[in-house]
């Protein structure tokens, strides 16, 4: 057995591929359009690990998804915590759940996907001004 994607719904493709690629820094893997099925489908990836993938389903008919925390969040390992807080603050994310630890934060996507942010090996020294940065809404 071996893992392929998570897949989740979004409404607005241009504001996801903002997120998910241009903020986040995944790699678009592969795009499939389905004109017969009103739906496209776009495959992300870390960059040089594209085992682990995030599909997002956007069907063109305007639907309203509901969340529910039973689906829980998406998590990937990041070299630099702060910096990749800092790089998603600065382009208008965010950050729900502050690294305040040096090791973890929380943000949510445009359709409030819970994205969990891991230091990727031990925990960074804290550092303002995540340490005494509160959370913000819900992750």
């Amino acid at each position: 057995m071996k893992y392929l994607h998570t897949m989740v719904r979004v409404t607005d493709l241009d504001a996801s591929l903002r997120f998910y690629r241009d903020a986040l820094g995944l790699e678009e893997v592969r795009r499939s359009e389905y004109p017969q099925g009103r739906f496209t489908l776009v495959y992300l990836a870390a960059p040089g690990d594209h085992d682990a993938q995030i599909e997002l389903t956007h069907n063109w008919d305007p639907e309203v998804y509901t969340g529910g925390r039973n689906f829980g969040h998406v998590a990937y390992a990041v070299k630099d915590i702060y910096a990749t807080c800092q790089r998603l603050q600065d382009m208008g994310v965010t950050i729900l759940r502050p690294p305040r630890d040096g090791r973890m934060a929380f943000v949510r996507s445009p359709d409030q996907i819970s994205v969990e942010l891991l230091q990727d090996g031990p925990a960074l020294a804290p550092a303002e001004p995540w340490a005494s940065m509160p959370n913000t809404g819900s992750w």
